[in-house]
């Protein structure tokens, strides 16, 4: 038995030397391992699917490596859009001049909108050849012939206004640059009726006295036009 051990010395003691060897390999490799960090992993080795969710900060990514279908709703606020890359808000199209427009009083047809107001907290005005008197636009000039009072009264309506009451048409012919019609104008305001389709009409003169005449008498008229906004 003595000389069969020492015949296998020689092969036991490279036995255990191998063995040591093997297992000291072992315990450096999991050093190693341990030690390993991001910048010992090859650029483009690690597939997605292999990184454990949220391990990858979203300021380590390159922009546009995600596609913004792969996003889960609400990861990226207002704070993460750079606004140079978005284009005009198709709402905003006329916006660029809003500022140098803060004071513009706007209008139906405003190209010839004169003597702009504010109603009601909107922008509104009157119409070219009118004038703003007692909240409506008037008509600077009476009608070009004389008609009968509801002739002049279905013209108005036409227009989308009316026959004037009678004192104020009579305050209109005290206004600076306002002349009525010689033999006066019709108003809206009915002081006598005296039968079917028989009455007399409230008539301004120009010095602004009021009378009356029959409805089918001719006489000129001017309209007054509500605001347009």
């Amino acid at each position: 038995m003595g000389r069969g051990l020492r015949r296998q010395a020689p092969a036991l003691t490279v036995a255990c030397v191998a063995l040591v060897a093997a297992l000291g390999g072992t315990v450096y490799a999991e050093k190693k391992a341990k030690k390993m960090d991001g910048k010992a992993i090859r650029v483009k080795s690690l597939p997605g699917n292999r990184l454990a969710l949220k391990s990858v900060p979203g300021n380590r990514l390159k922009p546009g490596t995600v596609p913004a279908d792969r996003l889960a709703p609400g990861t990226i606020s207002g704070a993460h859009v750079e606004v140079s890359t978005l284009g005009q808000v198709p709402s905003a199209v006329h916006a660029d001049s809003a500022d140098s427009a803060r004071d513009a009083q706007t209008a139906l047809h405003a190209v010839n909108a004169i003597d702009a107001q504010k109603v009601n907290g909107r922008s509104a005005g009157c119409r070219g050849e009118t004038r703003f008197f007692a909240g409506g636009c008037w008509q600077e000039e009476p009608s070009p012939a004389p008609v009968t009072a509801p002739a002049a009264a279905v013209a108005c309506a036409n227009q989308g206004g009316e026959l004037p009451d009678a004192l104020t048409l009579a305050a209109l012919a005290q206004q600076p640059g306002i002349a009525l019609a010689a033999d006066g104008e019709w108003t809206g305001d009915i002081p006598v009726v005296s039968g079917l389709n028989i009455y007399a009409v409230a008539t301004v003169s120009p010095a602004g006295a009021i009378s009356s005449d029959l409805a089918a008498g001719p006489k000129k008229y001017r309209c007054v036009i509500p605001l347009v906004s």
